[in-house]
């Protein structure tokens, strides 16, 4: 008498196979999930390294030109050197940090007057994973920020008296200096708009 035919046992091994697949699928999206989380690491240690940079020279020019405000309120020209960022100091060190706190080491450069460029890298690998090599892969980004000055010097017109001073037109807000009231300065964010220029991710 020949045996009645079963399904199930050549439905078992499918089963097996298409739970291994799903199973495989799964781990593959969990490694997708690691290398996306790495990288926006990496995004945000380049993010605040190249803005804290940047804000760092924006509160100095502000402070040149308190400087100016009080010393030297007369000369236009000096006032208008501070926003095309002469003076302006290097302040990687700043970039370095930022990007520490956010566990990563950064490649800043100070790229004069006005931006900074901050290659970062996490120090945490992917990690392991069923994608090969992951476990030696490291997230990195790239930031710009740039120093955008807010504000022109409007010199006295022809014609204006003597101890007529110079003035701030900063679009929305005219500033008129008191060299004798330090309370009526800009602050360093009236002056001057810091944002990222260029900000990418990848891993390697």
């Amino acid at each position: 008498m020949i045996p009645p035919y079963r399904d199930s046992g050549q439905a078992f091994p499918i089963y097996i196979t298409v739970v291994a697949g799903l199973l495989f699928l799964a781990l593959a999206y969990l490694a997708v999930g690691q290398a996306a989380v790495n990288r926006s690491g990496a995004q945000t240690a380049a993010d605040a390294a190249a803005l804290a940079a940047a804000q760092k020279t924006r509160d100095q020019l502000a402070g040149l030109l308190a400087s100016l405000w009080v010393d030297d309120v007369r000369d236009p020209s000096k006032w208008q050197a501070v926003f095309t960022g002469e003076g302006a100091d290097d302040f990687c060190w700043r970039a370095d940090q930022l990007a520490a706190q956010n566990d990563a080491t950064a490649q800043c450069a100070f790229d004069p007057p006005l931006s900074y460029v901050v290659d970062a890298r996490t120090n945490k690998s992917v990690g392991g994973s069923v994608v090969p090599g992951t476990e030696n892969v490291h997230s990195t980004a790239h930031a710009t920020a740039v120093i955008e000055p807010l504000c022109r010097v409007t010199p006295p017109g022809e014609g204006a008296e003597d101890d007529t001073l110079p003035q701030l037109d900063c679009g929305d807000e005219v500033w008129h200096p008191k060299p004798d009231d330090k309370t009526g300065l800009p602050r360093p964010e009236d002056l001057f708009d810091v944002h990222l220029a260029d900000s990418r991710a990848n891993d390697r």
